[in-house]
This record gives C-alpha cells, sequence and structure tokens, in this order.
C-alpha cells in the first residue's frame, strides 16, 4: 500500500467520525426540540435523499478534478451544514422551525457525503491493482466502521448531560455554546477541520479520464446508461444487489438498534449509542476476517448474509448486558464478512466496466435509493406504533429471505455463464465507455 492510501484513509475516518458523531448530536437536538420520534430516522431519510439527487453529477464531478482536492471540497460543505446545525437557535425561530433547519442543515451534510463518497471510493481503485482491492477495501471498511464507533460513543459522550455541562463550562466553549447539543456540534466541526488538513495533503494519481459532460440533461440520460451497464453485468448485478441490501439494512438497524435500547433495554440515547458501537465493532472483525478472502473467491460469502438475516432474530430474546453485546458483535460480525468482498467485487467490475467516479456514484444511487425505501418503512411502522420487536422479526427475515434469492440468482447467472469467474480480477477500465 502506498503513502498515499494511508492519507485516504485518514481523512476517511476523521470525516466518518464527525457524520457519525453528528448524527447523535442531531438526535439529541432533535429530542431537546421536543421532536416526534419518527422525526429521527426521518432525518437520515433527507441525508439519503442527498446521494440520490446528484447521483448522475457527482461520479463526473469526482473524475473531472484530482480526487484528493474533491474530497476537500465536499468536506466543507459538511463544516458548513455542521455549523449551520449549531446555530439554529440564533435565527429568531420556533421550535418547530428550528426542527426544520435541523433537517435543512443535516441535508447539506448529505449533500457533501454524496460528493465525498465517488471521490473516497474512486481514489481507492485508482491507487491499488485489483488483487489489492479485497484487502485495501477490508482496510477502508475497517477503518470506516472503527470511525462509525468513535463517532457514536463519541456522539454519545458529548451529549451524556453531566460531560457536557463540564465541558459548557470551559471559557472557550462557554462563549460558543450552552446546551449540550450545541457543544457537541462545536467540538464535532473541529473534526471536519482536521480532515480537511489530510484532504489537502492527499496526493494526485495521475489518472485522466475523458472529459465530463456538464450538461445536466446529458448527464441524467449517461448516468442511466451507467446504471443499465452495471446492472446489465452478470456479476455487477449480484454484488450490486447484495450491497444496496447491506446498506440499506445496515442504516435502518442503526435507529432500530437505538430504538430497541429504549424499549427493550430501557436505555438512554448515550447509552444506545454505545450499542451501535459494538455492533460496528463487530463489523471491523468481520471485515479483518474477509481480508483473506482472494476477490476471485468473493462470490462463496453470500450464506454468511442469509445467517445475518436470522441472527438478527434473536434480539427481541436477549435482556442481559453480556448477551445484548454478543449477540450485536455477531450481527456485525457476520455483515463485515460478507460485504467486503461484495463491495470490492463490485467496484472491481464498476472499475472495468465504467470509470472509479461513475462506478461509486451508481453503486452510491443503487445503495440510497434503498436506504429511502427502508428509512421510510420504519418511520412508517413507527407511525404506526408497532412494537420495535416485531419490526425486529421483520427486518431479520426479509434480509435472510433477500440474501437467499440472490444466492440463487447467482447460481443461476454461474450455469448460464460459466466463464463469469474468470473475468474476476481483470485488468482494465472503461471497456463499456470504450465501446460507446
Amino acid at each position: 500500500m502506498n503513502k498515499g492510501f494511508y492519507l485516504v484513509m485518514a481523512a476517511q475516518a476523521l470525516s466518518s467520525v464527525a457524520d457519525n458523531a453528528l448524527l447523535i448530536a442531531a438526535i439529541a437536538l432533535i429530542a431537546d426540540l421536543h421532536g416526534p420520534i419518527w422525526m429521527v430516522p426521518m432525518m437520515k431519510w433527507w441525508f439519503a435523499l442527498s446521494y440520490v439527487l446528484l447521483a448522475a453529477f457527482v461520479g463526473a464531478f469526482a473524475d473531472s478534478y484530482p480526487k484528493g482536492r474533491v474530497m476537500f471540497a465536499t468536506n466543507a460543505i459538511k463544516l458548513i451544514g455542521c455549523m449551520l446545525m449549531f446555530c439554529h437557535q440564533y435565527f429568531g425561530m420556533s421550535d418547530s422551525q428550528q426542527l426544520v433547519l435541523v433537517f435543512v442543515s443535516y441535508t447539506l451534510v448529505g449533500v457533501g457525503a454524496a460528493a465525498y463518497s465517488p471521490a473516497k471510493y474512486g481514489i481507492v481503485t485508482e491507487m491499488l491493482k485489483p488483487e489489492q482491492l479485497v484487502k485495501g477495501n477490508s482496510w477502508i471498511e475497517g477503518l470506516t466502521v472503527l470511525s462509525i464507533i468513535a463517532g457514536t460513543v463519541l456522539g454519545g459522550i458529548l451529549i451524556n448531560p453531566s460531560i457536557a455541562g463540564a465541558l459548557a463550562e470551559h471559557p472557550l466553549i462557554a462563549s460558543l455554546a450552552q446546551t449540550r447539543a450545541e457543544v457537541a456540534i462545536l467540538l464535532i466541526s473541529l473534526i471536519y477541520l482536521a480532515a480537511a488538513l489530510c484532504n489537502l495533503l492527499i496526493p494526485r494519481t495521475n489518472i485522466h479520464y475523458p472529459p465530463q459532460q456538464k450538461n445536466p440533461v446529458l448527464l441524467l440520460k449517461e448516468f442511466r446508461t451507467y446504471v443499465q451497464i452495471l446492472w446489465r453485468d452478470k456479476l455487477g448485478q449480484i454484488s450490486l444487489a447484495v450491497t444496496t441490501l447491506f446498506w440499506g439494512a445496515g442504516a435502518t438497524l442503526q435507529f432500530i438498534v437505538i430504538e430497541w435500547g429504549a424499549q427493550h433495554l430501557g436505555y438512554r440515547l448515550d447509552q444506545a449509542s454505545v450499542l451501535m458501537g459494538v455492533a460496528a465493532l463487530g463489523t471491523v472483525f468481520g471485515a479483518v476476517f474477509a481480508a483473506r478472502v482472494p476477490l476471485k473467491k468473493s462470490l462463496a460469502v453470500l450464506p454468511v448474509g442469509v445467517a445475518m438475516g436470522f441472527v438478527v432474530l434473536l434480539m427481541p430474546l436477549v435482556h442481559e448486558k453480556w448477551a445484548v453485546y454478543t449477540l450485536l458483535m455477531g450481527i456485525g460480525g457476520l455483515s463485515g464478512f460478507f460485504v467486503v468482498p461484495m463491495n470490492a467485487l463490485l467496484q472491481h467490475r464498476g472499475h472495468v466496466m465504467l470509470s472509479a467516479g461513475h462506478s461509486i456514484a451508481v453503486q452510491n444511487f443503487n445503495e440510497q435509493l434503498n436506504i429511502l425505501f427502508m428509512l421510510a418503512l420504519y418511520s412508517l411502522l413507527l407511525w404506526l406504533r408497532l412494537p420495535i420487536n416485531y419490526i425486529i422479526v421483520f427486518f431479520g427475515l426479509m434480509v435472510a429471505s433477500l440474501m437467499t434469492v440472490f444466492i440463487i440468482w447467482k447460481n443461476a447467472n454461474l450455469r448460464a455463464h460459466p466463464e463469469l469467474e474468470a473475468c474476476i480480477g481483470q485488468e482494465g477500465h472503461g471497456q463499456a465507455l470504450m465501446a460507446k
């Protein structure tokens, strides 16, 4: 691995820590403003909407400039959203209007994240050889999940009433922030600044793509073509389906764990945020073990996804802390083990067929579209006041069933096209673009 790759990992880790800590701080802010319970997942819904609406444009943007500079610019957008949320009390708004501003602020962070992602993952495919992609993805995903743990735990610590109160007494903070959410958001903004510094240090890869289209209508038409190319690719469609399901399920599970902690275990928000960190820690261990899976054997991990769905069904049965932590570690471990090889395979096929930026944009579009669907469904179930354990059973069965369908689909593709496995690991990029 070259030095530039480590800078990418550092920038990604810091930005991800800030994103996840800000999510916890925003949830606390919604609670302080007496927002309804369904507002929490809907905030993440608007975050995901940014990915979907910008998907056709961010790939071209990422491939038009050095990706380190793209990461710097988009990280700055996240910082602006963070500071806008911090200033929620300074516009003379009512509580309901401030809640809308929190939504707008977090959506702006989503805009930055949507444009950040193709550059972040795209530069990995430019820096590493195909045979290094699983290992590289294992490191990136493992560090990302560690940063999720750090971010969620940090967010929980910062909104803890006693800790927030102590921080608010510091002279430098007291002059700027009074409430627990304001203290948290102010400190989180400093992490975004550290990420920006790492972005500036990332070297150029000197990989150039053809001039990118700038007409928005033509970009939309091109993007539709890119989506069709990946879904028609017999390897790309399986990995895209799996990662789309995983990220939709993972985003929903974040909020399920928080509500499960409150309803089933009687935890406060700062305590429930630790549960999210425990599940994420399990994902790290799963990602570490997944690094040993060769790219050519990536399809062999699909049954692990079925197992994960069934293990989720055990959540309503556990109450003791050791059992809760063990179960969440197991769920996270299984998810990390099967998603890392799938992510690497999808990036490889996307890079071979399209380009780094466009393939990641297509991946994000599909994944975030599923997040929109699953979070909207979860919000609806909460609005209907369905008990959280019923929601968990529905969620687990859905994941296990869909993963079984994807295995059947994969086997049918391999029977019809035995040469597919030989295509895994081939060199080159943009083959479908050249064919056009």
